[in-house]
């Protein structure tokens, strides 16, 4: 996976392996960042790195 890599929600969702509704729910939360290019939202393939690895490090508290 390229670092620069843009992602769709579709996509995201499969990596994560989390619905729809989860997903945007970390998005409204700012818990995954994004970006949106005119009315499409992508995620950055580094963002989900970082979500997973700050969740590892909160559940290893």
């Amino acid at each position: 996976m390229r670092d620069d890599e843009l992602l769709t929600v579709s996509e995201a969702m499969a990596r994560l392996k989390i619905g729809r509704s989860a997903l945007y729910d970390l998005l409204r939360t700012r818990r995954l960042a994004s970006l949106t290019i005119g009315r499409a939202r992508r995620i950055p393939a580094h963002a989900l790195d970082d979500y997973v690895q700050r969740h590892l490090e909160e559940a290893a508290r």
